[in-house]
């Protein structure tokens, strides 16, 4: 009998031994599954501050996008104007580029333009303020009326409508400029240029979609461009024609301030369809052909490269251009030279406008470079160009160059030749598909939280970290444009694709100031880009640049691990913007989290405490 009871209760406690192991099993299991859903790395802060800021994190109720400051508002109020740590700059700085600034250009060399170019300050020298708006700013004029359009207040700047009036670049008219339309060598309007241009080029079937602008003036060729589907990236350097580069951004077209001088192009090989000089004053015969060379890099194979103004035609100007013919018939001849070594054929002369294209392959052209003693680039890439010196080399074809691309609108969700042949490391087009779809949902949740993103309020937009351009690809609309900036730390290098896209983008490093003027974006969207520079330099350099270049009342998307956003969110507690911390449209369980902040707007000479209330 006795054996009988001990014999239950040793299968008693087998039972709830087994009962115990399979409790922890399933314990350990669900814990694992919870780690590995990323809750647990710094989401209780998030979920305290959604707690504190409101109870339904993923909607976002009190943060304004609207402006209040457009043309036609009246005074400002900037009674609730919140005190930052971050002090203003003084007005002087009102329209600082520190990069391009004027009193350190003057200390580098002139030759070849070298003071033109990028040279940024040491750290130690680096401004640790806000950049003031002028007084009087308003919102831009919405597209297409900023085309025409300027309001003075923010671009007060006159000396372009004394010195190219007869030219009609620009014309000041009351409280505003007005553009007309007209070039140096477009006096009569751009639209009556371009269709000269699209009876040789194909304008119209989209077949050119991506454009370059070299010493572009105020964009008046890229601004007319834009009805015709055609992106232009305009640049011309900050020199005496005081703000151009300012007057373009403000209209709404794309721009940098650049030059060609001494360090290449920051755009990849075989990137733009057309590229445009209208009388843009740069020496294309010069050091053995240099910049024609720089040119076709980044010209696509079959793309066209047209010139206007001197030397071409010159037999009949050069008493108007009042020029010594001898040295005009020298120019051209040297650049009809550097045409052939490229391999571009000339389609059409006409009035002072010539057209060449480039050549589809290397076979139609390795005949004539060979028995020419060409000089090919010895760089293995062509897209290796980050502060690298310019060289008269050639850019070799590749096979890449044997690539067709679709005609736009089709080109912006087709398979990019990059990835279709396997160019991007790590980028195969099965990844390519899925991150379409992952950018339309973010793009979807993006405009729950800011239901005006896509109304025509934003016009100038920069994605900061573009990957694959999947971000501007969602957002595409002619009522704005993307700025798609591929940073140098970036592990993959994808410009190339974006530009196979139909969409523009740069290459750039966020250690450093970007080569635009103060106020020239509507939004500015970050993703990853402080946890891709959070071990390469301070966030507070890189949050006081997006102020710089954020219009007041402009937004700002950051989406980012929330471990870095909680740090860039104190930063920014210092600033002049209001924000919220909103949680990843997947849920809180996320650890990927998106800050949005409103800047707040303030004028100079405003007064500037440091009150928080």
């Amino acid at each position: 009998m006795a054996t009988k009871i001990s014999s239950g209760d040793s299968r008693t406690r087998s039972s709830v031994s087994i009962i115990i192991v399979v409790g922890l099993c399933c314990f350990f299991y669900l814990l694992g599954a919870w780690q590995r859903s990323g809750f647990g790395k710094g989401d209780s802060i998030a979920l305290e501050m959604t707690a504190k800021s409101g109870s339904e994190c993923s909607i976002i109720p009190n943060l304004n996008f609207d402006t209040h400051h457009s043309s036609d508002s009246g005074i400002i109020d900037d009674s609730e104007s919140k005190v930052s740590e971050l002090k203003p700059c003084d007005d002087r700085y009102i329209d600082y580029t520190p990069c391009q600034d004027q009193s350190r250009a003057m200390t580098f060399p002139r030759e070849n333009m070298n003071y033109r170019e990028r040279h940024c300050p040491p750290q130690e020298e680096k401004l640790h303020c806000l950049i003031p708006a002028p007084k009087g700013y308003v919102t831009p004029f919405r597209w297409p009326k900023s085309r025409d359009f300027v309001p003075y207040a923010n671009a007060p700047y006159k000396s372009l409508t004394v010195e190219k009036a007869i030219q009609n670049w620009i014309q000041y008219e009351g409280n505003v400029f007005r553009f007309p339309g007209g070039g140096t060598q477009f006096p009569q309007g751009a639209d009556k240029y371009i269709d000269q241009l699209a009876a040789v080029i194909p304008i119209k079937n989209g077949t050119v979609r991506t454009a370059l602008d070299t010493g572009c003036g105020v964009a008046s060729w890229g601004a007319y461009l834009w009805k015709r589907n055609v992106i232009a990236m305009s640049f011309a350097p900050r020199d005496s024609h005081e703000a151009q580069v300012q007057f373009a951004l403000e209209r709404g077209v794309p721009a940098v301030i650049g030059v060609l001088g001494t360090i290449k192009m920051p755009y990849p090989s075989s990137a733009f369809d057309m590229a445009h000089c209208s009388r843009c004053l740069i020496p294309w015969g010069a050091n053995d052909g240099m910049y024609m060379m720089e040119v076709d890099r980044v010209l696509r194979p079959g793309g066209y490269w047209v010139l206007s103004g001197p030397p071409i035609n010159w037999k009949n100007n050069y008493r108007s251009w009042q020029r010594p013919k001898e040295e005009l018939q020298e120019e051209q001849r040297k650049i009809e030279e550097i045409a052939k070594l490229l391999c571009w054929e000339k389609k059409s002369q006409k009035g002072e406008m010539a057209i060449w294209q480039k050549s589809l392959n290397a076979d139609s052209c390795r005949s004539r470079q060979d028995n020419s003693q060409a000089t090919f680039c010895k760089s293995s890439n062509p897209d290796d160009i980050w502060y690298k010196k310019m060289e008269a080399c050639i850019t070799p074809y590749t096979n890449s160059n044997n690539d067709k691309v679709k005609a736009f609108p089709e080109r912006l969700y087709a398979v990019p030749p990059r990835i279709a042949r396997g160019s991007v490391p790590g980028v195969s087009v099965e990844m390519y598909e899925d991150d379409n779809k992952q950018w339309k949902k973010h793009v979807n949740a993006y405009k729950r939280i800011n239901k005006i993103i896509d109304s025509g309020r934003y016009r100038n937009i920069m994605d900061m970290n573009a990957g694959l351009g999947g971000f501007a690809a969602a957002l595409q609309s002619p009522k704005l444009w993307v700025m798609n900036v591929v940073p140098t730390l970036a592990k993959k290098n994808t410009l190339g694709v974006i530009y196979e896209r139909g969409l523009i983008g740069i290459y750039h490093d966020w250690c450093e100031a970007f080569s635009t003027y103060p106020r020239t974006y509507d939004l500015i969207h970050a993703n990853g880009v402080f946890s891709l520079y959070k071990d390469r330099c301070d966030f507070e350099d890189i949050l006081v640049e997006m102020d710089r270049i954020l219009r007041p009342e402009g937004a700002v998307i950051i989406r980012d691990e929330v471990d870095v956003l909680m740090k860039v969110k104190k930063i920014i507690e210092g600033m002049r913007w209001d924000t919220k911390l909103t949680d990843h449209e997947d849920g809180p369980l996320v650890p990927e989290k998106i800050l949005v902040a409103v800047k707040q707007y303030w004028v100079a000479g405003e007064n500037n405490s440091t009150s928080s209330n």
